[in-house]
């Protein structure tokens, strides 16, 4: 039986999106000036504990890349800063995902911190996906997932969604 350090700890505001598939938080670790390399080691430690066999790091910076790797988890990095345009960087990002959910992956996937942003990121991807008919079902099934209320720039990515490459057709009945 390991110790319960030797387990790790959730990485802050992670929550599953999609139950045993896809998952979101803070970077591990932290951000930025909070940011606690001991507390990245437990999160990872934490993480590779309950299966997880993919990070996605939406970071501008490859910042954590290469403790993922030293942690044994592949990672993925694919920058979506904050002045990038949606329609270059979410279609990739949204076919990725479903690709290794369809593989059977576990993913986790983070940027800094868990702002409108990723939680637009998350809610589009649903949308796009067909998982979720509609754009203000998308944001109140994630709002609710998160415990917070999402701004206008998650929004705005969640109402993009269906303009991107590779949106399902909306579901029959909709």
């Amino acid at each position: 039986m390991k110790g319960k350090w030797a387990q790790g700890i959730p990485p802050r505001f992670f929550e599953w999106v999609i139950k045993g598939h896809l998952a979101v938080s803070e970077r591990p670790g932290g951000y930025a000036r909070n940011h606690r390399k001991v507390r990245r080691h437990e999160e990872l430690l934490w993480l590779r504990d309950q299966g997880f066999t993919r990070i996605v790091s939406l970071l501008p910076s490859p910042h954590n890349l290469h403790a993922y790797d030293e942690a044994d988890i592949p990672a993925t990095h694919l920058p979506f800063g904050p002045h990038d345009e949606p329609a270059a960087v979410l279609p990739e990002l949204y076919a990725r995902l479903k690709g290794w959910m369809a593989d059977g992956e576990r993913v986790l996937v983070h940027q800094e911190e868990l702002n409108d942003r990723l939680m637009g990121v998350l809610a589009g991807y649903l949308r796009w996906s067909g998982m979720i008919p509609s754009g203000a079902q998308a944001i109140a099934v994630v709002e609710r997932i998160l415990h917070r209320q999402m701004g206008s720039e998650g929004r705005l990515l969640v109402a993009a969604a269906p303009s991107l490459a590779g949106h399902a057709p909306e579901p029959l009945g909709s």
